[in-house]
C-alpha cells in the first residue's frame, strides 16, 4: 500500500488505470462493529457506477465499492518465476493447443474456433488468444453461432495469472452472461527431474496410439474412434500403459516441451506410485527426443493430482477457464 510522508494510506489509483495490475485495500465492518481490513491484487478489469471490479489470479473477480477503499496503487507483472523453465504465456499456449488438436477450425481474427464432435473442451472451444478483429459482442455472436451449427455448446477459453494473460476478456465474458464452467492450472518444471523420480517403469508400454485397454481406462471416451482421432494429432506423441490397464498417460513432445495428459489410475490402484511411475516412463521417453522442460494442466478441484505434481516439482505457471455461453449470451 502507498503511505505518505505523514503515514497516512493513499489511493493513487483512478478509472484511467483498468487493464493494469493493482494492489488495493478495503474496509469494512468486522466483529463487533469494528473496522476489518482486506486486500486484494489482480488486474482492474473496470471501474463504474462507483464499483471496482478486479480479477484475480486464479480468474475469480472481486468486485469493491469505491466507497470502502482506504489504499490503492498500480503493481508491476508478477515477478518472473524462480524455478522451472521460463516461459511466456503466448508461447505456452501455443504449445499447449498443437498437443490437443481439434478435427475441425477457423480462425476469427486472432481467435480460433476449434471442433472435435464434443470430444474434451479442449477440443471444442475457441483459443481467445489476440484480437478478434472485430467488436467483442458481434465476435461472440458469431462463436455462438458457429457452434450452434455443429450442435455443440459455445466454450472461451481464457487465461488469469501470467503477464500478457487475459483478465479483461474473462471480465467481459462475465458481464455477458457468460459463465466459467471449470478452471485449471497450468503447471511447468523441468524434465529431467521427473525422468529421474524412483519409480518401477518396468511393466510399462509406449506406444504411438491408444489402444482399447488405454481408451477404457482414460474413461472420458463415447466414440473410441473420435477420440483416437483426437488423441492421435500432435507433434510426437506417445501414450503409456501399465499392464492391465492399471494406469495410464499421455505425452505430447514438442521441441523443448514435454505435455502430459490423461494421466489415469484405476481406483483399486490409487495411491501405490503408478500415476509416477507412467510419467517418468513418459519423461525419459522425450528426453530421447530432446525435450527439456515439462507442463501439464490439473483442475483447480482435483487435489490429489495438485498434491502429486507437487511433489513432482511442477510450479503454477498460470490459470486457464472454460466460459460457456449461458442464457444471457
Amino acid at each position: 500500500m502507498e503511505i505518505t510522508a505523514g503515514g497516512l494510506l493513499e489511493i493513487r489509483i483512478t478509472p484511467a488505470d483498468v487493464g493494469k495490475r493493482v494492489s488495493v485495500r478495503r474496509v469494512r465492518e468486522g466483529t463487533g462493529g469494528t473496522p476489518a481490513f482486506t486486500d486484494a491484487v489482480g488486474v482492474l478489469t473496470s471501474w463504474t457506477g462507483g464499483v471496482l471490479t478486479i480479477t484475480r489470479k486464479d480468474g475469480v473477480s472481486v468486485h469493491i465499492p469505491e466507497s470502502s477503499l482506504v489504499a490503492g496503487k498500480v503493481v508491476p507483472a508478477a515477478p518472473a518465476r524462480r524455478r522451472g523453465p521460463a516461459a511466456s504465456f503466448e508461447e505456452l499456449s501455443r504449445v499447449m493447443a498443437r498437443a490437443w488438436q481439434p478435427l475441425e477450425s477457423e480462425p476469427l481474427g486472432d481467435w480460433t474456433l476449434r471442433a472435435a464432435g464434443g470430444f474434451t473442451r479442449r477440443a471444442n472451444s475457441v483459443l481467445a488468444l489476440g484480437d478478434p478483429g472485430i467488436p467483442l459482442d458481434e465476435a461472440l455472436a458469431r462463436v455462438t453461432a458457429w457452434y450452434a451449427e455443429r450442435d455443440l455448446p459455445a466454450y472461451v477459453q481464457a487465461s488469469t495469472g501470467a503477464a500478457g494473460t487475459q483478465e479483461l476478456l474473462c471480465a467481459e465474458l462475465e458481464r455477458r452472461g457468460w459463465v466459467n464452467e471449470v478452471s485449471a492450472e497450468v503447471r511447468t518444471a523441468g524434465l529431467a527431474p521427473v525422468a529421474d523420480l524412483d519409480a518401477d517403469v518396468s511393466g510399462i508400454r509406449l506406444t504411438r496410439e491408444p489402444d482399447e485397454e488405454w481408451l477404457g481406462r482414460y474413461g472420458k471416451v463415447r466414440d473410441p474412434e473420435l477420440a483416437r482421432r483426437v488423441l492421435v494429432e500432435g507433434p510426437s506423441v506417445w501414450f503409456a500403459s501399465l499392464d492391465g490397464g492399471r494406469a495410464v498417460g499421455r505425452c505430447v513432445v514438442d521441441g523443448r516441451w514435454a505435455g502430459f495428459g490423461a494421466v489415469t489410475v484405476a481406483p483399486e490402484h490409487r495411491r501405490r506410485g503408478l500415476a509416477t511411475a507412467v510419467m517418468t516412463a513418459l519423461a525419459r521417453r522425450a528426453l530421447e527426443e530432446g525435450a527439456s522442460a515439462a507442463w501439464l494442466q490439473v483442475e483447480t478441484d482435483n487435489p490429489a493430482a495438485r498434491a502429486l505434481y507437487d511433489g513432482m516439482g511442477f510450479a503454477a505457471h498460470h490459470a486457464y477457464h472454460h466460459f460457456r455461453a449461458g442464457a444471457g449470451a
